[in-house]
């Protein structure tokens, strides 16, 4: 009896060989679906490393306390029916109850994007309450997190995220490295950083930056509305754990620890920013 299963288990059942599949080696992307879309990750390789690399005049998107989750960053759970996710799956001739959540759309980096800090319960000092949005600093102006990251994309601004302790924590997912990307973050000053997160930004060309020892962004003064400037040494000058000076717009110039952690890490770096640059 079990030889007789196992000789057609490749074969499945009807229902599975009725299946209408497409034949060859490449997956032929349906621009109609919004479930799966073809990513971008790949789009501008490019086979140069990197040189010096400089944040500059970067703006503070979120500023943050200690226990930032995945959950937080990429929320896996319903869309909001006023959220971005939710206006752009509408704009595709969705109705509320055909939007299902993030998790079931994570082959849609439209989507995911726009889920990016989309957690009602997430706390950013420059708000008076919980909630998915920030200020867009130039006018004072608050938006949805991805809304923001957007104009200040338009304007070419880079951006970063100041957070206390424990950044990234939680179920270990990769859209929330991902997603980091997608709103034009190039790094985070954090007093430190959960460990498989800290590898995923790494790996999304994320550069994690980590307080001194006793340093914050309280006992610095930072308000997040500043202005900052990071230079990034050149790729063969990098080494793990080395320290960096981070300066501002009003002034102020501190350290922060430069948290590639091994040579690996600094591989994954030079490849993922050769792509983006």
């Amino acid at each position: 009896m079990f030889k007789e299963v196992y000789a057609r288990i490749q074969k499945g059942s009807t229902n599975w060989q009725s299946l209408e599949a497409p034949s060859g080696l490449l997956y032929p992307w349906d621009p109609s679906s919004t479930y799966i879309k073809k990513p971008p990750f790949f789009d501008g390789m490019t086979r140069e490393l990197p040189k010096k690399q400089l944040i500059h005049n970067a703006r503070v998107l979120l500023f943050l306390g200690d226990s930032v989750t995945t959950d937080h960053i990429s929320p896996a759970g319903s869309i909001g029916r006023t959220s971005p996710a939710a206006r752009y799956l509408a704009q595709r001739g969705l109705t509320p109850k055909e939007f299902n959540s993030y998790g079931a759309r994570r082959g849609n980096d439209d989507v995911m994007a726009r889920g990016t800090f989309a957690n009602i319960r997430l706390v950013n000092k420059f708000m008076s309450k919980p909630g998915p949005k920030t200020i867009f600093l130039p006018t004072n102006e608050e938006m949805d997190v991805f809304d923001c990251a957007q104009r200040y994309a338009r304007e070419n601004t880079p951006l970063i995220v100041i957070t206390g302790k424990d950044y990234g924590s939680g179920s270990s997912r990769d859209w929330a490295a991902k997603d980091h990307t997608y709103l034009g973050i190039r790094a985070v000053i954090a007093e430190s950083f959960e460990r498989i997160h800290r590898s995923n930004l790494v790996g999304m060309g994320i550069v994690p930056l980590q307080f001194l020892h006793g340093e914050n962004a309280e006992t610095l003064g930072l308000t997040g509305r500043e202005v900052y400037n990071i230079v990034i040494p050149d790729v063969n000058d990098i080494k793990p754990g080395q320290h960096i000076q981070v300066q501002t717009n009003t002034g102020k110039q501190f350290q922060v620890i430069l948290r590639f952690d091994t040579e690996v890490d600094l591989l994954f770096y030079n490849m993922v920013v050769s792509l983006t640059t």
